[in-house]
């Protein structure tokens, strides 16, 4: 089994809903949820003219490597009715690898540790209510003292 750290989001529609099947589909095709963060209401990020996202990190154990655990991630966010249509744009689900074991890939489809990972408040604080002593294996720092160093002060509110 390899633990891997998922971060949902939705900012279209019913995101609780949305966020809730997207696991429910994980569960179902990718591994088992052995924690999960509390729900996250955040600005967005990158590009600030669009609903607030609810946002979430799970931890998966799966026996999938990372590549098929990405084309099963792109499929259920298919299934679920995602639509790719601007980059950082709004979206019904967004299912993104934050991190993979001490994996570091990185290829034109695949970048493991996920490359914004330690700029945003949105994964941080989800994944430090996890994950606190994770290292990030390129930055080589705990997911606290990223949070710690961390410059990004958009709105990011812990709800349940």
């Amino acid at each position: 089994m390899y633990i891997t750290y998922l971060l949902l989001g939705s900012n279209l529609g019913n995101r609780r809903k949305y966020i809730k099947s997207a696991i429910s589909e994980i569960e179902a095709k990718l591994g088992s949820i052995a924690q999960r963060s509390s729900i996250y209401q955040t600005a967005s990020w990158g590009k600030h003219d669009q609903p607030d996202f609810l946002n979430q990190v799970i931890e998966l154990k799966t026996i999938l490597k990372p590549q098929d655990l990405l084309s099963g991630i792109l499929s259920i966010e298919a299934d679920l009715g995602r639509k790719r249509v601007e980059k950082w744009g709004s979206r019904i689900i967004d299912i993104d690898i934050l991190l993979y074991e001490d994996q570091v890939i990185n290829e034109a489809e695949l970048i493991i540790p996920h490359p914004y990972l330690a700029f945003r408040r949105f994964c941080l604080m989800p994944l430090f209510e996890i994950a606190p002593e994770f290292i990030h294996p390129v930055l080589k720092k705990n997911i606290q003292e990223l949070l710690l160093e961390l410059s990004d002060d958009l709105f990011v509110k812990r709800l349940s």
